[in-house]
């Protein structure tokens, strides 16, 4: 039987019109892709879409960023590495559309790429103002590339100093009392941190953004307390960790401060550990204040010491840090097991931090006293928002309040660890295995069906 031409002629014009439907679908809905983006981060952790503190900081930074990538076109394995970086910042200038991206090939301009004085081969030029500061291509990611930010939009390249030669926490130092990896994370937001001896040192430097005094072991001599003083007096920011005990000598710029120190460690039950006097207090009731109303995290603080003050009208106190509401001042000893006593010990809530603030002439003076360094040591700054706060803190002393909530966080590892055993095994069951297992297959349907009879529809016969 023949099909007529005229329903032939109808099929192939119904076929006609489908297939001009499905282009004019097609190109509505590239048009509207074009226009509305629309993404969707499958990742786990979503670790292809900016965290939170880099989307404040990218709508913070009101000035271009200008991004030079000097990189090769194609790398050994064909790769195009252009389109690699192109899609990286691609997430970048979504969200800031004056941050720009130009890239150049080192083969092709030599010139520009000698002016621009690499490191390294591929590397990544990052322009904001006036500023430049260069990150290699191999390590470029979120948390290295917010930090860059960061530091070029400090508005001043002032120096944190640390007070030196009594025993203080380093920042350079190693031991699980010292600040080091504190001391690290301060210089790559953009602090310069120094040590400060003011035994050969005539006064605090001009260029000092802040003095951290970090828990003396001995006293200061009597013309260092001077300097120190002297410093306060006429303006300067201060960080004071007052460790539990003597303050060594600084007896003067507590007074001035209208600080009480009172004797005693603050005790907390319920983060006692399982080895151990209960020497933890938990931090997690924040004052309403530029350095900690933006912290989302608990803090832990080991063997801490209340702060209170007497007021004064010059000074404008500002308790920051409540811990222990069901714990107390323990004013005895801290061996086997310490109970509160009424007529001797202080109950919670211990307040532990206390910002302080004045104007003096057009300008706002800062300090801060916590009661207790241990919780940014080595030992303790990866407890909760350790780090968090210290880096809020040292960001409002130094008058950069603009960065004080942008503290980005690392990804979670996604590095998995294969021996070579086990990488043997996958390659030969994915390699071999399993294309021989598919071919088998193949071949077993190809063969039953050459030998199955076949059978011979009905209508065909008509």
């Amino acid at each position: 039987m023949f099909e007529p031409s005229h329903s032939r002629l109808r099929v192939k014009i119904n076929s006609l019109l489908w297939t001009v439907f499905l282009l004019l679908v097609v190109m509505g809905l590239a048009r509207l892709a074009h226009h509305f983006r629309f993404e969707k981060d499958f990742t786990a952790q979503a670790s292809n879409t900016l965290s939170p503190a880099s989307l404040a900081l990218l709508r913070q930074i009101q000035d271009p960023v200008h991004v030079t990538a000097f990189a090769l076109s194609k790398d050994a394995g064909g790769n195009n590495i252009h389109q690699l970086i192109k899609d990286k910042m691609r997430a970048w200038q979504r969200i800031k559309p004056n941050l720009t991206l130009s890239l150049i090939d080192p083969r092709e301009q030599p010139q520009k790429a000698d002016a621009a004085t690499l490191h390294s081969v591929n590397e990544l030029q990052i322009h904001l103002g006036q500023r430049t500061e260069h990150l290699a291509l191999s390590e470029f990611n979120e948390i290295n590339f917010i930090h860059v930010l960061i530091r070029l939009s400090r508005t001043s390249h002032r120096t944190v100093y640390w007070l030196m030669g009594h025993g203080e926490r380093q920042f350079n130092g190693k031991a699980n009392h010292d600040l080091g990896e504190f001391g690290h994370q301060l210089a790559l937001k953009g602090f310069n941190v120094s040590a400060l001896n003011l035994a050969i040192a005539q006064d605090v430097p001009n260029d000092a953004a802040t003095l951290v005094i970090a828990g003396p072991q001995v006293a200061l001599q009597d013309s260092e307390v001077t300097k120190v003083l002297h410093y306060v007096r006429n303006g300067g920011h201060l960080l004071w960790l007052v460790d539990p005990g003597p303050v060594h000598g600084l007896d003067p710029i507590a007074q001035y401060l209208g600080l009480v120190l009172t004797p005693g460690t603050v005790v907390d039950l319920s983060t006692r550990p399982r080895q151990g006097p209960p020497i933890f207090a938990l931090g997690s009731y924040y004052a309403q204040h530029p350095a900690t109303a933006s912290l989302p995290l608990n803090t832990l603080f080991p063997q801490s010491r209340q702060i209170a003050r007497i007021d004064r009208n010059d000074w404008r106190a500002t308790p920051l840090i409540e811990v222990a509401q069901r714990g107390w001042v323990e004013t005895g000893s801290l061996e086997d097991n310490p109970l509160f006593e009424k007529n001797h010990d202080l109950p919670g809530p211990i307040n532990i931090a206390t910002a302080f603030e004045r104007r003096t002439g057009t300008q706002s003076q800062r300090v801060i006293i916590i009661g207790g360094g241990s919780f940014l040591s080595n030992a303790f700054l990866g407890n909760g928002g350790n780090l968090t706060l210290g880096l809020a803190l040292l960001n409002w002393l130094s008058g950069e309040d603009h960065v004080i909530a942008l503290v980005p966080h690392s990804a979670a590892d996604s590095h998995i660890d294969i021996d070579q055993n086990t990488l043997s095994a996958l390659a030969i069951g994915f390699l071999v295995i399993m294309p021989i297992l598919l071919g088998l297959t193949g071949f077993i349907v190809w063969w039953r069906r050459k030998k199955s009879p076949r059978t011979i529809a009905p209508d065909s016969l008509s």
